[in-house]
């Protein structure tokens, strides 16, 4: 797998395997961080992976009491970086997160205004030759295995209990699930399917925070990004959250005539269990809780959820 240019670093001390002609290894590692409350209950999942097969080779998740969402993410891709030297001190690494701003600002694109995340960042760089390391952004919906461990230690922080590796994860290396390919079918296309969906929001930043994050955890697809807005593409249509000029300077009401609310397949009732614990971390509170899951009725089972600007959303099991 090449990645990186041998000559992107400097030569290492003689004597060191690196610098021989053997050619470095790479390996991927993933983080994730998460704060409920941002400032609150935080915590990291970290873990390393081997490029060729796609095999985790460790993993590692720690609650690490009151701190942000930015501390939490700063300090799993510090963990990360520690396994992967632990594994092979002269490697390549690629750090993939779903964290634009560790990602900007670690490859040096953005500035680093924050005390605790300055001394993250260099705790960071202090691990491994920071021309060894390539950051990557990736969406948050391949990041998934990072962010289980990063609730996982969430959960046990607190439940007052140390984090323990769950299931397959006991094994110390696992393979990846192998992903079928899907299969094309001929269908005849209809017409009148919704094309898009466009919700204007007074500020794009909290919107991307909470339905940005709520999207991709749903499988769509962010596209297209601007600096009020962005387009996230699902299987069939898509959705735009714009701020801009032309939005009045007024509250969301969902109870007014006009959108009440977007509606999503969320698979089964655990997936709409886990999803909605997890909206908490990202600006949503549940509605109805003297009524959940079936405040749509005894046969409908599904959360409904609502953020800081007004906006509801309702996830629905299919099981």
């Amino acid at each position: 797998m090449t990645l990186f240019d041998p000559s992107d670093t400097p030569a290492e001390p003689s004597g060191n395997a690196a610098s021989s002609n053997a050619p470095r290894r790479t390996l991927i590692v993933e983080a994730d961080g998460g704060s409920r409350g941002n400032p609150g209950h935080a915590g990291y999942g970290a873990l390393v992976r081997d490029p060729e097969t796609g095999r985790i080779l460790a993993e590692k998740a720690q609650y690490i009491g009151k701190a942000s969402n930015n501390v939490a993410e700063y300090s799993g891709l510090v963990a990360a970086l520690e396994m992967a030297h632990e594994i092979d001190p002269d490697c390549w690494i690629l750090a993939k997160m779903d964290s634009k701003l560790v990602v900007e600002q670690m490859s040096g694109r953005w500035k680093i205004k924050h005390e605790d995340m300055q001394k993250l960042a260099a705790t960071a760089r202090g691990i491994v030759n920071p021309r060894r390391v390539k950051y990557q952004w990736i969406p948050r919906e391949l990041n998934k295995d990072a962010d289980r461990l990063s609730n996982e230690a969430m959960d046990a922080g607190m439940a007052g209990v140390p984090w323990v590796q769950k299931g397959a994860a006991e094994a110390a290396l696992r393979e990846p699930a192998e992903v079928s390919e899907p299969v094309a079918e001929s269908k005849p296309t209809a017409t009148g399917r919704l094309h898009h969906t466009e919700l204007w929001v007074r500020d794009f930043a909290a919107a991307e925070l909470s339905l940005g994050w709520l999207l991709e955890r749903l499988g769509w697809l962010r596209e297209d990004s601007w600096e009020t807005g962005a387009r996230w593409q699902g299987a069939d249509s898509y959705v735009v959250i714009e701020a801009g000029p032309d939005v009045l300077d007024s509250a969301h009401e969902r109870r007014r005539p006009g959108l009440n609310h977007l509606a999503f397949r969320a698979g089964s009732r655990a997936d709409v269990d886990l999803l909605a614990r997890r909206a908490s971390s990202h600006g949503w509170t549940l509605l109805f809780a003297d009524r959940h899951p079936h405040a749509g009725g005894p046969g409908h089972y599904a959360a409904y959820l609502e953020n800081s600007e007004g906006f509801e959303v309702e996830l629905v099991a299919e099981d």
